[in-house]
């Protein structure tokens, strides 16, 4: 069975760091691509960034220069550390894991496993 637990939320200032951890389970977690998606009251969910198999990562153009995602297979966990975080960051990050081959790597809709979700407040 596929679990996947974000930790690390919590509430910052802004211009603050905040790093999130995601411990995946139950499927050969280097196998697969894993993104950090995110969801703010009232909007849809967005990708944030994601780490291919190999190691190769992928940024929405809002965060790029400030968010690092990572991987330890090892582990089987995922992180991304957030640096100069801005109100507009704030939302629901969500971890996600994709089985296949994914075209479309910032795409929620080509993840099929999900986690339930850390909650990121930045205030001004």
């Amino acid at each position: 069975q596929v679990q996947l637990v974000e930790s690390g939320g919590g509430s910052v200032q802004a211009g603050g760091s905040l790093r999130l951890s995601c411990r995946a389970s139950g499927f050969t977690y280097s196998s697969y691509c894993m993104g950090w998606f995110r969801q703010a009251p009232g909007k849809e969910r967005e990708g944030v960034a994601v780490i291919e198999r190999d190691g190769s990562a992928s940024y929405a153009d809002s965060v790029k220069g400030r968010f690092t995602i990572s991987r330890d297979n090892a582990q089987n966990t995922l992180y991304l550390q957030m640096d100069s975080l801005k109100p507009e960051d704030t939302a629901m990050y969500f971890c996600a894991a994709a089985a296949d081959y994914v075209s479309r790597l910032l795409l929620p809709g080509e993840y099929g496993y999900w986690g339930q979700g850390t909650q990121v407040t930045v205030s001004s």
